[in-house]
């Protein structure tokens, strides 16, 4: 996405959050340039100085996602080395930003198929970065005998699914606090790879 300067910023964050209100709702296919546009409050023709083409805005969006992704993850361990609590820092980190940006994680999973070939691959090697650092802290516990784990790339898939899914369906009103959220799946998720330790905290 072009950047021009700190009113551009603010426009491009603009279009960023209405992106995201459209897609979710109506899907990738059906957005157009114009609809978005539109929600931001601009001209169609002048949109194209922020944004190439509606593929370049897609891949900036996923791309984005799972950089910020990213980067509250590697905030979150920083400084931690055991195992069990890197994994609970894990749990944590993963399900805070999954439900503070749900719309967005939504997105970022359905819309992965309308990504041309070379963008999909490019995606797809910043998601398999997220994943490495889960499959690396599996690998550590496993190392030391704190987790059971004789599959790390089955247990690892197995959790991110658990852990994942909790953005389909949460909600702010919910009977569920994030805490208790937190609490609930870094049980399961230790009781998944069989660890002997008390798991909640």
């Amino acid at each position: 996405m072009r950047t021009i300067g700190s009113k551009g910023e603010v426009t491009q964050g603009m279009l960023r959050e209405a992106g995201v209100r459209l897609i979710a709702e109506h899907g990738y296919e059906a957005v157009t340039l114009r609809m978005l546009a539109k929600e931001v409050g601009i001209q169609a023709g002048s949109l194209y100085n922020y944004i190439a083409n509606k593929q370049e805005f897609l891949f900036d969006l996923l791309s984005s996602i799972i950089h910020d992704n990213v980067d509250e993850m590697v905030a979150a361990l920083d400084g931690l080395t055991d195992p069990e609590e890197r994994l609970r820092a894990f749990v944590r980190a993963h399900i805070i930003f999954h439900t503070r940006r749900k719309s967005e994680v939504f997105i970022g999973n359905m819309e992965l198929r309308s990504l041309t070939p070379e963008n999909f691959e490019a995606v797809r090697r910043l998601r398999d970065a997220y994943e490495a650092i889960l499959a690396e802290i599996l690998e550590d516990g496993a190392k030391v005998g704190r987790f059971r784990c004789d599959d790390v790339e089955l247990a690892k898939l197995a959790i991110l699914n658990l852990l994942t899914g909790i953005a389909t369906w949460y909600r702010p009103d919910g009977r569920y606090s994030i805490d208790e959220l937190v609490r609930r799946y870094t049980d399961m998720t230790f009781a998944l790879l069989r660890a002997e330790t008390a798991v909640s905290v």
